[in-house]
């Protein structure tokens, strides 16, 4: 089953809005200086009484650090976005029970198997999402790489998380041609940065749902 994130949570109303429709995460930025950074003082009151599992979402910050912003919200995946070295990403994820999901920009093929290579014993984990000049994330930026090449190179023992510029209305034929493990979308759900369109919320899991349950029950070949 393919399960649907939504992320760049920035307040309450938008939080309560992605449980309601039934988000299998809901991922808040905890790194400074971004257009949906939330502060970790404020991150308790923004997902204050959501069940849906958290995704904390961080750049570059050091492994103490990085406890406190994880912290901050109960964050049961850590989803890392900046130049990570291999050692602070070891060192995050024996500080807790939680999975630790690398992104990688990948402009080719090659950067997601550099990816693996570093990182592939350290995480759970994989997000890929199209690269764009001078963005860490968060650009609506597709993936412009063959499905099949891109779906072979994530190890099968790992979260495959397909993001970047997907809508509602694309969900279907993505996830057609990816088959990833968790479909993430920020961008593609916003009437403004940072503000969620609930609708457009609702649509996006919906389809994601409906699709990865179609995908499940479809008959093997050769079955009537």
């Amino acid at each position: 089953m393919t399960r649907a994130k939504i992320c760049g949570i920035t307040n309450a109303d938008d939080a309560n809005a992605v449980q309601a429709a039934g988000a299998d995460f809901v991922g808040l930025i905890l790194s400074d200086g971004f257009a949906r950074s939330v502060h970790p003082a404020r991150a308790a009151h923004v997902v204050s009484g959501i069940a849906t599992p958290r995704v904390a979402v961080l750049v570059n910050e050091p492994p103490a650090e990085a406890l406190v912003r994880v912290q901050s919200i109960g964050a049961s995946v850590v989803q890392l976005h900046g130049d990570e070295l291999p050692e602070s990403v070891a060192a995050l994820r024996a500080l807790g029970d939680w999975e630790v999901w690398k992104a990688v920009r990948a402009c080719s093929i090659d950067d997601v198997f550099r990816a693996v290579d570093i990182y592939g014993e350290l995480v759970s984990g994989l997000l890929v999402e199209g690269w764009k000049e001078g963005v860490v994330g968060g650009a609506g930026a597709l993936v412009e790489i063959d499905a099949g090449a891109l779906r072979a190179a994530v190890p099968s023992a790992l979260t495959f998380v397909l993001a970047g510029g997907i809508v509602p209305s694309e969900v279907a034929s993505t996830m057609a041609r990816f088959s990833p493990d968790v479909i993430d979308v920020s961008s593609g759900v916003e009437r403004s940065p940072g503000l969620k369109d609930h609708e457009l919320v609702t649509a996006f899991i919906r389809e994601a749902h409906s699709v990865s349950e179609a995908m499940t029950n479809r008959p093997e070949a050769g079955q009537a």
